[in-house]
């Protein structure tokens, strides 16, 4: 158990960069169910006549171009976790190393539902209030994590609802997944080319949407920047010889702390006991 627990906690990266690989694989595996459902509606309409709603083929062919985009963070991950753990063969066998790299192969999307139950095993073990305590007091940090998952879910729904605005207009630009990806990426990062635009009031209502959600993000990703590059470096605390009182003093205050950390955690466990007595009585 000790080995295992050991093994985990080197697997476990930062946790911005954890919920990260989460909510990609959430949006990945969102995007397949939708895939089998639209296979699953054609086949019965076609086999037993009925008109069971499915996705527009345009639809899914904006999906398929985001699935796409997932896959090259999926390939990334996979190396960095690869070639990162202390123990190559315990992170492949025994870790779901396998299934990751099988999730980076479009057809077998499947196994990125591992990439969730994963995620899901790592946050429990290790305290989700931790972790979401770390989220907070590192934002900056997070900051990019978030603006990017950020941006693909906006690029997908945006993608998706101007090619349904568009669709009623016979002289709209906007007619195909491609176009419409495109079209977003620009608006959001508020280049506007002109190439491609909404005609229709709902697709330009849309456009203003965009507009809006793309300032935001590119404020959020000038913060991170900013404070990447221009906050001082953090000074690296200066070691007392062993055996100094100042050694010792520091000693002293790193157990208080340990030993601070270990009675919060134990009056919350005894506040959950506590519940649980009280529900059953």
């Amino acid at each position: 158990m000790a080995n295992e627990a050991a093994g985990d906690k080197s697997e476990l990266k930062s946790t911005g960069y954890e919920l990260f690989i989460l909510m990609l694989s959430l949006i990945s595996v969102f995007n397949l169910l939708v895939d089998y459902e639209s296979l699953l509606a054609g086949w019965l309409n076609a086999r037993i006549s009925l008109t069971i709603p499915s996705a527009n083929p345009v639809s899914l062919q904006v999906i398929e171009i985001i699935n796409a985009i997932l896959t090259v963070f999926f390939v990334i991950d996979f190396t960095f976790r690869i070639t990162t753990t202390s123990s190559k063969s315990g992170y492949f066998f025994r870790n779901w190393g396998w299934a990751d790299l099988l999730a980076c192969i479009p057809t077998f999307r499947i196994f990125r539902i591992f990439r969730i139950l994963r995620a899901s095993r790592l946050m429990r073990r290790f305290g989700v209030r931790k972790m979401l305590d770390e989220l907070i007091n590192n934002r900056a940090g997070s900051a990019l994590y978030i603006t990017m998952v950020a941006l693909i879910v906006l690029v997908e729904i945006a993608a998706v609802f101007v090619l349904k605005f568009e669709s009623v207009n016979p002289d709209a630009n906007l007619t195909s997944a491609g176009d419409a990806v495109w079209w977003v990426f620009v608006t959001v990062t508020t280049v506007g080319y002109g190439d491609f635009y909404p005609t229709t009031l709902g697709g330009r209502t849309l456009g203003v949407m965009v507009m809006f959600g793309g300032i935001a993000l590119i404020g959020v990703l000038a913060s991170f920047l900013s404070n990447f590059f221009l906050a001082p470096p953090k000074e690296k605390p200066v070691e007392a010889p062993e055996g100094t009182a100042i050694a010792n003093v520091g000693a002293l205050r790193l157990m208080l702390k340990q030993q601070e950390k270990l009675t919060n955690e134990l009056e919350d466990r005894l506040s959950e006991i506590e519940k649980e007595l009280a529900k059953k009585s």
